[in-house]
């Protein structure tokens, strides 16, 4: 019940923005238009917001015999989480990160990226694994996919904004037309207010899906030594990754990149929270039961 809530207050907020900005930029026309266009991206968004970040960031789906070690530990984990099978993906990139996406448990998506695999062992892919599957059992996934989609259509719209001032600096058929001042601000405001958005959504869930893993895996240590690895990658091994889709990975793809907007907001809690986090829980020494 609670993240159906969010997901209406989230598609309630950006719908708000939408038409915000389309009053900024063109007017009371510019207003029916972006609320439009606000109502296709809100449905698209529900039932189509896995496919569009899946092709966001270029993953393509792999079948059991290219990957038989991941969907072997995959489905071990699926057992113990009571949860269907996920789909899974793997994306071109050399930094080791995942992400799930999907509308629902039944539709899920498990994503990693092609780093993963190669620079962690088998522990450490199990718990990332495992907190995605958290993800997952929390319905978190819808969410932050929709989050992603229409945080990527505001930036649109706002790259619309800037072709509009260069030829007309948001003139309108009211009367008055828009103030210019009103109209630069409005887009600097709405890109900021879409990536506060994507941390509201992002930092509490982390935790949560954390917890799960170290739950499922039966320890939190495999968890633990990938968030190292995950955070030292993401500072020196360049991503691919959509800034519109960066809340959604398990650690953020774009860590590394200095200066700018991106280092005055977090779209993910510290890691070294996390893993203090995943430290208190006081799992077992034991080796993860699916690390064979």
């Amino acid at each position: 019940m609670l993240n159906t809530l969010k997901v209406g207050f989230l598609l309630a907020l950006m719908t708000a923005l939408f038409v915000g900005i389309g009053r900024v930029i063109g007017g009371q026309s510019g207003m029916l238009i972006a609320f439009g266009i606000a109502i296709v991206m809100n449905v698209g968004a529900y039932w189509f917001s896995d496919k569009i970040v899946l092709k966001m960031v270029g993953a393509q789906p792999i079948d059991r015999n290219a990957a038989p070690k991941l969907y072997a530990m995959t489905e071990k984990l699926v057992q113990r989480a009571n949860l269907p099978m996920p789909k899974l993906y793997i994306i071109e990139d050399p930094q080791p990160n995942a992400f799930a996406t999907g509308r629902n448990p039944a539709n899920a998506v498990v994503a990693v990226n092609r780093g993963l695999l190669e620079l962690l062992d088998d522990t450490e892919v199990e718990g990332v694994i495992a907190h995605e599957l958290g993800h997952i059992k929390h319905r978190d996934m819808l969410t932050m996919s929709i989050v992603a989609v229409l945080a990527g259509a505001i930036m649109m719209i706002v790259q619309m904004g800037h072709f509009a001032a260069i030829f007309g600096m948001g003139r309108s058929d009211d009367d008055e037309g828009v103030n210019p001042i009103v109209f630069i601000l409005g887009l600097i405001v709405a890109p900021l207010a879409a990536t506060m958005i994507q941390m509201a959504v992002s930092r509490a869930r982390e935790f949560e899906a954390d917890k799960t893993a170290a739950q499922l895996t039966g320890s939190p240590f495999g968890l633990i030594n990938a968030l190292s690895k995950l955070e030292r990658g993401s500072q020196t091994i360049p991503s691919h990754a959509n800034p519109q889709t960066a809340h959604m990975f398990i650690v953020n793809p774009l860590a590394g990149v200095k200066g700018g907007m991106l280092n005055l907001f977090r779209t993910h809690p510290p890691t070294e929270a996390r893993i203090a986090a995943l430290r208190a829980l006081g799992g077992s020494n034991a080796p993860s039961p699916f690390s064979n």
